[in-house]
């Protein structure tokens, strides 16, 4: 198998695949660098955390409204059929939550 390119085209091609070798192992050695493994984490982390705090408040987004669609009518009005209720068993709580608070105290 004969070469037909010259001894110019040769070196030529070398030259340019050591320069690609060489960006090659420039970009290995940023990727194995040490901040850029930990920038790469800290990105992934930010992401995860946004996507959770994206689930977490359209499912808090969610319950709000089950809940107001719950207590108040279409015309906007309270049902206090159901808010009365809501609000006395809130109180209650308040109430136990209170006592129980102040009998640890006491001891």
């Amino acid at each position: 198998m004969s070469d037909s390119r010259t001894p110019a085209e040769i070196e030529a091609d070398i030259v340019r695949r050591r320069a690609d070798l060489a960006a090659t192992l420039d970009e290995i050695g940023v990727r194995v660098h040490p901040k850029t493994i930990v920038g790469v984490a800290q990105d992934s982390v930010r992401q995860a955390v946004d996507r959770s705090a994206g689930r977490a408040y359209v499912a808090v987004n969610r319950a709000v409204t089950n809940v107001r669609g719950q207590l108040v009518g279409p015309d906007g009005a309270p049902r206090l059929e159901r808010v009365v209720p809501v609000a006395v068993a809130a109180v209650a709580l308040i109430v136990v939550v209170a006592s129980l608070s102040s009998r640890r105290r006491r001891r």
